[in-house]
């Protein structure tokens, strides 16, 4: 990370003809962008108007008289930058307020009895009454910045531009500096003034010398932060909180006209600031600078922002639907601390028993070893950062046994793949590489994930395929606010019957996939739902309708034929799609043991509500056709019997799903009728 400064630097600031030196602003006057865009103090040091952020405006109060333009106070400082057309009014009623060109308004002040006001010489905007007292001024609401002159007092905070950062004037007395979005608790600190419990109403103080101090309500002084030194004519001093966390006080010679010097730092450690890498990052020193990192595994949430945090770059099975054959890699990150906030501590000497308890454990996705103590944390880990001094090894718990699937781009080009790398190929990787390639190889449709090529050098195994902008379809369904329409998840459950379709009696051989589930069906940036993941599938020969194979597939969506060792056939398809429509009906995962037991287990709570004419109760207070709902449920109910002669070919669900065809009453789960 580069060294950061962080003065917002004015790209445009319109000429001295275009601002007005004035002592007294009176009611109704104006500024805009592009005619008289700012007051000027008497000195013509200090502005307050508009200045130029990214593509459009911000209204503020900055150093005029100086080349760099510095930012000093900013209104309204989380709101998206104003149109070229927006006007500030300083009304007659005496509001300061800003009107965009369609007249809607946007507040910076109304304290009620303004009649005039003033760009002062010490760097305050202020609004005053008839009797020449202030009611309203900048000084009081400090957004990153103090000038000299200016107090920062009890209950205020200064919040760094990047919005991660804050520091608190707190009751008890203590400067301290925390994480935004904290409480002012010990925990979240990561530096304080040490001066709580040393008097009341204390403030924070800086003086037209660069005395930074901390004084209390009788006058006494608490600390003095910085020397201080002779009052200067030819000087400005500012304390401003960085982007980066760190508490700076800052001095700037008029005279030379030259940059702002650094006199005094809260710290030298620039990974001290805790939130600075974002969630599940570490920060670490290189070149004196810091700089973020990601866990093994992770990638930055967004490019080119660090501070964004990291998240996986592969997919992994949710513990509840863990597979018994599904197996872990481990990878060591060591010299790290974070967050003390693990949920289960185990005394143990080796720090590899503290691996395999990890792994063996389906909650714990970290593990802390450090003197004979194993800490198993969940993710997300907070205030990760890398301390040599600490014999801390942190075990993250990675990719599955086979495939890791990365985002990437085409070189030369904007347009994104998903890349599956194939490890550990022992004779069953190989046996799935080559399954993928005979697969999908041959396969095109609009409801399948489209192979665009592959790489089979040596050890490499790589798969490349289309990249699927909205995740699976597990994201979306079981995220409340990401969750589809009635309808959207209606057309999703016959986009896959589609691809199921396609794999059963359009290919040749035919195709059997194995693992249907929401996590193998994937959304593309229309909402039209693709099957992935042919890993598992199994190709059977032409002239058989059956074939034997081990246990394959993910628990919860495995028809009963797999556990009975009884040869398989296309309809374990069918059965994990009736699992999944019931997911797409009820809005949640086929087994969900945080509910009362009689609907922890979707497939038979939607039979007892179809057998007790409550099916009302799968929906909840969602809006939809009853007779819909009654179709989708009964085919459902047809896809999951337990023989699997019994069960639809997937071409007469779909008939059944799109209303072409009558779905006969469904027997009991367990019962033997006519086949469909």
């Amino acid at each position: 990370m580069a060294a950061i400064l962080f003065f917002l630097l004015l790209s445009t600031i319109c000429n001295v003809e275009a601002q007005q030196r004035q002592t007294n602003i009176s009611l109704g006057s104006t500024l805009s962008p592009t005619t008289t865009s700012s007051w000027l103090s008497p000195s013509g040091l200090y502005a307050f108007g508009f200045y130029q952020q990214a593509n459009g405006y911000a209204v503020g109060v900055f150093l005029a008289g100086i080349p760099q333009k510095t930012v000093i106070w900013t209104a309204n400082r989380d709101n998206p930058p104003a149109l070229k057309d927006v006007t500030l009014n300083f009304t007659n009623d005496g509001r300061l307020v800003m009107q965009s060109a369609q007249g809607k308004e946007t507040s910076i002040a109304s304290p009620g009895g303004a009649t005039s006001a003033s760009m002062l010489n010490s760097g305050n905007f202020a609004l005053f009454n008839s009797d020449g007292g202030i009611v309203w001024q900048t000084f009081d609401y400090p957004t990153d910045t103090i000038l000299q002159g200016q107090h920062l007092s009890v209950g205020k905070e200064l919040v760094s531009s990047t919005g991660i950062f804050r520091l608190a004037m707190q009751q008890d007395g203590n400067l301290v500096q925390y994480p935004v979005g904290t409480t002012n608790v010990f925990q979240n600190a990561y530096w304080s003034s040490g001066t709580d419990g040393k008097g009341d109403n204390v403030t924070l103080c800086l003086d037209d010398d660069g005395l930074l101090y901390l004084l209390n309500s009788t006058g006494t002084y608490l600390s003095n932060l910085t020397k201080g030194g002779s009052p200067k004519n030819d000087a400005i001093y500012l304390m401003r909180l960085d982007g980066d966390g760190i508490l700076r006080l800052y001095s700037y010679n008029l005279r030379k006209n030259g940059n702002w010097s650094i006199l005094w730092s809260s710290t030298n450690d620039m990974c001290l600031p805790k939130g600075l890498c974002g969630l599940n990052g570490y920060c670490v020193i290189n070149d004196q600078q810091a700089d973020c990192k990601c866990l093994p595994g992770f990638a930055a949430v967004k490019q080119g922002n660090l501070s964004s945090g990291c998240e996986r770059n592969f997919a992994v099975e949710s513990c509840k639907s863990k597979d018994g054959s599904l197996k872990y890699t481990m990878e060591e990150v060591t010299n790290t601390i974070w967050e003390e906030d693990y949920f289960s501590q185990l005394s143990l000497s080796v720090k590899e028993d503290c691996k395999a308890a990890c792994l063996d454990d389906c909650n714990c996705e970290v593990a802390m070893f450090n003197d004979g103590k194993c800490k198993k944390h969940k993710l997300p880990l907070k205030y990760g950062r890398r301390s040599l001094d600490d014999s801390n090894v942190a075990f993250v718990k990675g990719r599955g046994a086979f495939g890791t699937v990365f985002k990437g781009t085409i070189q030369n080009s904007q347009k994104f793949v998903a890349v599956k790398r194939l490890e550990k190929l022992l004779a069953e990787g190989e046996r799935e590489f080559e399954t993928e390639m005979k697969v999908i190889g041959r396969t095109h449709h609009r409801n399948l994930v489209h192979l665009l090529g592959y790489c089979h050098e040596g050890a490499k195994r790589l798969l490349v395929y289309e990249y699927m902008s909205n995740g699976s379809l597990a994201d979306i369904l079981f995220t409340p606010e990401k969750k589809p329409s009635w309808d959207d998840r209606m057309e999703i459950a016959r986009d896959i019957a589609r691809g199921i379709l396609y794999l059963h009696e359009e290919c040749e051989p035919q195709i059997i996939h194995c693992d249907i589930k929401p996590h193998n069906i994937l959304m593309d940036e229309y909402g039209c739902a693709k099957i992935s993941d042919f890993g598992l599938a199994k190709l059977l020969d032409p002239d058989k309708s059956k074939t034997f194979t081990g246990i394959r597939g993910t628990k919860g969506y495995v028809a009963p034929e797999w556990h009975r060792k009884q040869p398989v056939t296309i309809k374990v398809d069918v059965y994990s799609f009736g699992i999944v429509l019931f997911e797409l009906i009820c809005g949640r995962k086929c087994v969900d043991w945080n509910l009362p037991d009689e609907k922890a287990i979707l497939e038979e709570w939607v039979y007892h509500c179809y057998e007790a004419g409550e099916l009302g109760n799968l929906v909840g207070d969602q809006e939809v056709d009853k007779r819909q709902l009654e179709r989708m449920v009964k085919v459902g109910l047809w896809c999951t019997l337990y023989e699997p002669s019994l069960r639809p070919l997937i071409k007469n669900v779909l008939l059944m799903l799109e209303g072409i065809v009558v779905v006969p009453i469904p027997p009991s789960p367990t019962s033997f009728v006519t086949t469909l």
